[in-house]
């Protein structure tokens, strides 16, 4: 895209946020915390391939949402501060003013929205099951619910409450991390762990063990967004404005090709 239309894109952005402050009865108190502080805190989840992962020799963090994160702060001109967080630490930390934002492809799920507020969503994925090579019983996506099945999932993603919901005859095994679930799958001591894309794509590509099973049509499509603690509906316009932002004037898409996640862009 060039440069004169990305910068107009932003431009036109921008001015929706400003018509859209101005409709507040108030100016965000998060945003001129942030102000004063010349950063933004935002939560990730480091474990998260594609998403917001930290390499375990490097530490240097990589991700769609590590370079959203960073596209945030220069359109606001402070810094950022990333802080550690998870699926299962994800409502605490935001309402315990941990961070100003959660930015890592965070689900959408009904028991969330009870306790958070989200932008509009930028991703969206399907559920994948990933199985070792050495199991000869799944085969394809209608072995996974029988009854002699063990699907695993982590506690507190979103797989947890959909895999409740929709296993009829399987036995479901949560677990503490998505190390766990994996460390079980490759035991032989549970037969498939429920993922994403986004996840399901780098750990094949790292894991030789294991093999996806895909479902045959679309089982449980979620839409993944950024999240907020509730009381502060500014802060959550001028993110809604970055999300358009981004969508627009193709940084969003350009990170996402950049991170192989290109086809779960939402529209």
């Amino acid at each position: 895209m060039p440069v004169k239309t990305a910068k107009f894109l932003t431009l036109c952005a921008l001015t929706l946020y400003s018509l859209a402050a101005i409709s507040q009865d108030k100016p965000s108190p998060r945003l001129t915390q942030i102000q004063a502080n010349k950063a933004v805190r935002v939560c990730i989840w480091p474990d998260y391939y594609s998403i917001t992962y930290r390499n375990p020799k490097t530490l240097a963090l990589s991700g769609v949402d590590i370079d959203m994160a960073n596209e945030l702060v220069k359109d606001l001109g402070v810094g950022v501060q990333f802080v550690d967080s998870s699926f299962a630490k994800l409502i605490d930390d935001l309402t315990q003013d941990r961070c100003d934002v959660a930015m890592f492809a965070i689900g959408i799920t009904p028991s969330r929205q009870e306790k958070l507020r989200f932008t509009k969503p930028h991703l969206a994925s399907d559920i994948y099951a990933v199985v070792s090579k050495t199991n000869r019983r799944m085969k394809d996506w209608s072995d996974i619910d029988k009854p002699e099945s063990l699907v695993a999932v982590a506690k507190g993603t979103l797989h947890e409450p959909i895999m409740k919901e929709k296993l009829k005859a399987a036995k479901l095994l949560v677990l503490d991390t998505p190390f766990a679930r994996e460390q079980e799958v490759q035991a032989g001591r549970a037969d498939v762990f429920m993922t994403d894309y986004p996840y399901s794509q780098r750990f094949l590509a790292n894991a030789d063990w294991a093999r996806l099973i895909s479902p045959p049509g679309p089982y449980h499509i979620t839409s993944y967004a950024y999240a907020v603690a509730p009381g502060d509906d500014a802060w959550l316009a001028r993110l809604n404005t970055f999300v358009a932002a981004v969508k627009q004037d193709g940084r969003l898409r350009a990170a996402a090709k950049r991170h192989r996640l290109e086809p779960i862009v939402a529209p």
